[in-house]
């Protein structure tokens, strides 16, 4: 496996980042992951936008996007799969053990692991721990993810595969690693920006496609809901059929079956939509 780190591709097994990486010390870093199917990447330069975003918010020195593009090209010929899961890693670099950062210039990394196709539907749970639409941090893809550990955590544990937040406001918010969409009467809604949710590459693309509404909704729209389903990178759009123990028999539902099949045939038709 190859990887890119200090501006080459290197052995995965050889390469190193100095234990002083201000995105080890202190989580001060930013990522992206980039769905690559067969040896291309999929909606790179929205991804490479958004990163751009997050290293302004954090305050990092503006990324060398061509470089950047240049480093995935390189990473995914060199890791040839069917399907997989692009990282991109962008830190504060070498630094001080505190909140100061160093001089010496960020760190960029990029690796590709394998994945295989999500399951057409899957189970989510609510979480009791909230996000915070006025923080720092907010609509920023940092590497601060603990948060996001702890609460999958509790989603494996009882038999789920994303955890759901609300906001400090008890409005429906997003995953750990996803966006969430309802189904009301037939209409499609998600939670706004303002509501503290990350803005998603396959959110934005979901909305651009399908007229879905951004819609501040209570945390338990998710009891009532006629549908619910998840959109991320390597989700594209998911159903939910289990929300806590509320059963959706028969998910997907057909609203989300439709839209399942305009993301497919839609990012099918553009790599880079």
């Amino acid at each position: 496996m190859k990887l890119w780190l200090d501006g080459r591709l290197q052995d995965a097994e050889s390469a190193r980042v100095s234990v002083f990486d201000h995105g080890l010390t202190v989580g001060d870093g930013i990522f992206e992951t980039v769905k690559a199917v067969g040896g291309r990447t999929f909606a790179l330069t929205r991804h490479l936008d958004r990163m751009a975003r997050s290293a302004r918010g954090l305050g990092l020195p503006e990324p060398d996007l061509d470089e950047v593009r240049h480093a995935c090209a390189a990473v995914v010929e060199a890791n040839p799969v069917p399907l997989g899961r692009l990282r991109i890693t962008y830190t504060g670099g070498h630094g001080p053990l505190g909140s100061d950062r160093g001089d010496r210039g960020a760190t960029l990394v990029v690796a590709l692991g394998e994945s295989i196709r999500r399951a057409d539907s899957t189970a989510v749970v609510t979480v009791p721990w909230t996000r915070n639409e006025r923080g720092a941090l907010t609509g920023l893809k940092t590497t601060s993810y603990a948060e996001n550990v702890v609460a999958l955590a509790r989603a494996h544990e009882h038999g789920a595969t994303e955890a759901l937040f609300p906001n400090t406001a008890g409005l429906l918010c997003e995953g750990t690693g996803s966006n969430v969409f309802v189904v009301l009467d037939g209409e499609i809604h998600t939670p706004p920006l303002a509501s503290g949710c990350l803005a998603g590459i396959t959110r934005e693309l979901t909305v651009e496609w399908t007229g879905a509404k951004e819609t501040d909704l209570p945390i338990d729209v998710l009891e009532h809901a006629d549908e619910i389903f998840l959109t991320s990178t390597l989700r594209d759009v998911q159903a939910v059929h289990r929300v806590d123990t509320r059963e959706l028999p028969g998910a997907p539902g057909p609203v989300t079956a439709k839209a399942m099949r305009i993301f497919e045939e839609r990012a099918g038709d553009d790599l880079d939509p």
